[in-house]
């Protein structure tokens, strides 16, 4: 089996041809992305390489300590991005309630799969610890997204018959809950169909670079499907601890509705 083939510097510009094609296209149609399309082309190039010349050091040089660092550095941005994208929506105790969800949910996911399903040794091997929990927690932060903005929906667009439930003697779970399974449906429901079109409609990024690497197929395919399942239970963990803490936010102690929050 052939190794991966090395791309030089001339080949990675050769396909940044893509980029010059898009911004012919929004240049064209009148669409006025031109400065954010190059802005991203170029943040991501320097992002990655400076990401390259880390993980080289941290792969030649393992720690426990500069592992959880790394962690910790994944978890904060990943919240970071999820109470930015709502700032304007949210308030301190449902922020609170995101912060415990995402952390706790994918935390437990990451131990148990690096600890039970690929049994790594060290624990803390970065060549494993790093890219599986950025899948772990990239996959939840959108899961939690997608939750967060749907539950918020949700709650404004249904207030009036929550609040009539409420009269007629539901408690503030009953009353909700219709609204919380429908968040939870639209935060699961990319994963799932991500699932539904792997192997046909396309071959996923983790299995790809594998294959690409020289790894076996059989062996691919077998990581790629740990690791989706391994999403699949992160993100579906992580939103539903949301969603069920996050809901009672809604509410005083009284179970009535906060007003102020619509």
């Amino acid at each position: 089996m052939h190794g991966i083939i090395d791309l030089t510097i001339f080949q990675i510009l050769l396909a940044y041809i893509f980029v010059l094609i898009l911004l012919a296209i929004v240049k064209a149609r009148g669409i006025k992305r031109e400065k954010e399309i190059i802005i991203a082309s170029l943040r991501m190039t320097l992002q990655l390489v400076l990401v390259g010349y880390i993980l080289v050091y941290i792969f030649n040089n393992p720690s426990p300590f500069i592992t959880v660092l790394i962690i910790f550095i994944m978890e904060s941005f990943a919240i970071y991005t999820v109470l930015k994208r709502f700032s304007e929506g949210l308030f301190p105790a449902f922020k609170r309630v995101i912060v415990f969800s995402m952390s706790t949910g994918t935390i437990a996911c990451i131990f148990y799969f690096l600890f039970l399903v690929v049994q790594v040794s060290p624990w803390y091997d970065p060549q494993y610890f790093i890219p599986i929990a950025g899948m772990l927690i990239g996959n939840s932060m959108t899961g939690i997204s997608l939750g967060v903005k749907s539950l918020l929906e949700g709650m404004k667009t249904q207030k009036n018959l929550v609040e009539e439930a409420l009269v007629l003697g539901a408690t503030p779970q009953a009353a909700t809950k219709k609204i919380v399974d429908d968040s939870f449906d639209a935060a699961i429901m990319p994963t799932i169909n991500s699932m539904l079109g792997m192997g046909i409609v396309f071959l996923p990024g983790m299995m790809t670079g594998q294959i690409l690497s020289g790894t076996a197929p059989t062996t691919a395919i077998a990581y790629q499907i740990a690791i989706m399942l391994g999403i699949l239970g992160a993100v579906a963990l992580s939103v539903f601890v949301m969603l069920q803490l996050g809901y009672r936010t809604f509410f005083n102690k009284e179970d009535q509705l906060f007003y102020d929050l619509f």
